[in-house]
């Protein structure tokens, strides 16, 4: 169904992303595609679509691919019809219902006299029969948009699907749906993703890196301990280098003491057995020749060794920890920041919530705000920023500065390189190498400085954003976070918990990842109907 061979991609400075991948998927196969951020994960589906042309390579596919996406923005000036491609077939079906049977028409249903009926039951199934079909997606929730492209699944009946982070904004109930579909799925499907859960349910997990795939025939559980073994292997080789390497240096410096030893004892017989200068000279660059022939080939060896020793140890996973320099907030713990009084909000005739939120916020308070797709959890963050302002009631905010970590990551600008974005909040005046520094930190290397950022990841652009809050000089009063594992792998996840633990100020976080809201410390629920 579907054969990658010696597929290799460029980024548009040429620089290479990955190469040599080689992949065959056959009808139902279930495969994870996993890998650090930035290693291509997207860019390698967007391949198998057709969407961009590999750099070298083949792909053969036998059918034409579904796709779920994972940035989800682009969609926003569509209807869902549009979204789901069924726009022209529908308003075909509608114009022959009013009368207008022309040829035009006829030719855009194609005979699929149903398709209104096959839509709204596609739609039904993802729990999304109280939308309207013309309605924009921009309207809609980041689970709801996600409903939308699965409901298309049901809709199009494709033979591969390409799901790309499919459960970054699924509510809990959500989420158990799509496990349940994957499971009793008959398709073929190529699944990039960080659950977990998600990624045990998949036959075979295929990790990504610059020089091709490596396949693990098992689930998540199984490449676990397979990555650990590995890890394990890596480590008593880089031990027995070093080993290695210090006797090397050891040996050098032995051999080289007697060596002087004997020399100097030489010397010194040579001049009391009265031997001519001419002869003396002859004999001391002998020695100093006899000298350097060892260095050299002690050298060598170490040379080799140290060679062999970094190579070994670029293979280890990135320790880097991504740390918020911020110095604590200035509301003293305990006092209310935000009050809530009354407040609802409504997109077109329908207000948001049955009934008015009336909630307060304290300093200093980590909060996790829960609901249903839908429910208004962005909305009420938006009126707690002041980025909307209720229909219906009234904020109270005494806050100096707060920071909202959005699905879309807007603080980026795609037109900016990384280092242009990360100075554009330099407001410390921080000197270039400072920036720099900071940079690393959240392990953008030299070689991404000047990096494109519309080619970044979605967790390359989190932890760009983070890295630039971080420049910031003052530290904020309130942070609100919208799904920010979605886009991260495994490991920048543990990252990022390890970054907010530090942070001081209030927060208040929307995910579905309970394991993340435990580690970062929520002590208080608000939960949306």
């Amino acid at each position: 169904m579907l054969i990658l061979q010696n597929v290799s991609y460029l980024h548009s400075n040429k620089d290479l992303l990955f190469d040599a991948v080689n992949l065959s998927v056959a009808d139902r196969a279930k495969i994870a595609l996993i890998g650090n951020n930035g290693s291509g994960k997207s860019t390698l589906l967007k391949i198998i679509s057709r969407e961009l042309q590999p750099a070298g390579g083949q792909v053969k596919v036998d059918t034409v691919p579904y796709v779920v996406p994972q940035v989800l923005g682009q969609y926003n000036d569509l209807s869902i019809a549009q979204a789901l491609q069924v726009d022209r077939k529908l308003d075909a079906l509608r114009a022959i219902l009013n009368g207008d049977v022309t040829e035009g028409n006829l030719d855009q249903l194609n005979d699929d006299w149903t398709i209104e009926e096959r839509c709204n039951d596609a739609m039904k199934q993802w729990q999304l029969d109280n939308l309207d079909l013309f309605q924009k997606m921009e309207t809609l929730s980041g689970g709801q948009k996600t409903k939308v492209f699965l409901a298309g699944i049901t809709l199009h009946r494709p033979a591969l699907i390409l799901l790309d982070e499919p459960s970054n904004h699924l509510d809990v109930a959500g989420r158990q749906q799509l496990y349940d579909f994957i499971q009793s799925s008959s398709c073929a499907m190529v699944v990039v993703s960080h659950d977990r859960k998600l990624l045990n349910l998949l036959d075979t997990v295929c990790e990504l890196d610059k020089g091709g795939l490596t396949l693990y025939g098992g689930n998540y559980d199984f490449y676990e301990k397979q990555k650990q073994i590995e890890q394990n292997a890596l480590n008593q080789d880089i031990r027995s280098k070093e080993k290695l390497l210090r006797k090397a240096r050891e040996k050098e410096r032995e051999t080289l003491e007697r060596k002087q030893k004997l020399d100097a004892r030489g010397k010194k017989k040579q001049q009391k057995a009265g031997v001519a200068r001419i002869m003396m000279n002859t004999l001391r660059n002998n020695a100093e020749t006899s000298s350097s022939r060892i260095s050299g080939m002690h050298t060598e060896k170490i040379s080799g060794l140290s060679d062999e020793l970094r190579e070994l140890r670029s293979d280890l996973p990135s320790m880097d920890k991504m740390k918020f320099d911020f110095d604590n907030g200035s509301l003293h713990k305990g006092k209310t920041i935000l009050s809530i009084t009354g407040v609802n909000f409504r997109y077109h005739e329908q207000f948001l919530w049955k009934e008015n939120l009336d909630l307060q916020v304290a300093s200093g308070e980590r909060i996790a705000l829960k609901g249903p797709n839908g429910s208004g959890k962005t909305t009420l963050m938006r009126l707690m920023l002041g980025s909307l302002e209720p229909l219906k009631g009234k904020v109270y905010r005494s806050i100096n500065k707060s920071i909202y970590i959005d699905q879309d990551y807007s603080l980026i600008d795609d037109q900016l390189n990384v280092y242009d974005q990360a100075q554009r909040f330099n407001t410390m005046t921080l000197q270039e190498h400072d920036v720099k520094i900071r940079l690393t930190r959240f392990l953008f290397t030299k070689e991404d400085w000047h990096k494109p950022c519309g080619v970044l990841s979605g967790g390359e652009r989190m932890r760009l954003m983070l890295c630039c809050l971080n420049i910031q000089s003052k530290a904020p009063d309130m942070m609100l976070l919208d799904e920010p594992t979605n886009n991260l792998d495994i490991h920048n996840i543990a990252i990022l918990t390890n970054a907010l633990r530090e942070y001081s100020g209030t927060m208040i976080v929307i995910s579905h990842d309970e394991y993340f809201l435990e580690q970062i410390g929520i002590a208080r629920t608000i939960q949306l109907p």
